[in-house]
């Protein structure tokens, strides 16, 4: 799954795989007594050109109506459209906050919004329908 995430104003693309079951193996050395620990100069991270994260594709109904799904359970912050809007894909419908990150939705359709089902202030589950496009 990919999030875009702000770190002190720079945005970054952050892609997170699930963990295959495999465990985590600390390393276990002893610090002599007294000892101090030096300091790490961690490498720069380049930051990525921002893409906001795409709902999932959901499918057509013969009527021509299309959806934007939340991706994941989080919390309506702003809906950027109203009902009558024209939009073009990949225009931001929904920020939604989840784990104190702002996501934005955007739309795999063009269209016009017909019907906006979440309010500011929701609370959402992954593929819980934001909007309607027509």
């Amino acid at each position: 799954m990919k999030y875009v995430v702000t770190v002190n104003g720079e945005r970054y693309e952050v892609e997170v795989e699930r963990a295959g079951g495999g465990s985590t193996s600390l390393s276990r050395q002893p610090i002599e007594r007294g000892a101090r620990s030096q300091p790490m100069s961690a490498p720069a991270a380049a930051p990525v050109a921002a893409q906001p994260v795409v709902s999932s594709p959901t499918p057509v109904s013969s009527g021509g109506l299309k959806t934007v799904v939340s991706p994941m359970p989080g919390t309506v912050l702003d809906i950027k459209v109203k009902e009558g809007d024209v939009v073009a894909v990949g225009d931001v419908m929904i920020i939604l906050e989840a784990m104190k990150m702002e996501t934005e939705i955007v739309t795999e359709h063009a269209g016009t919004v017909s019907a906006i089902k979440a309010k500011k202030g929701d609370a959402v589950e992954t593929d819980t329908v934001l909007v309607e496009i027509r």
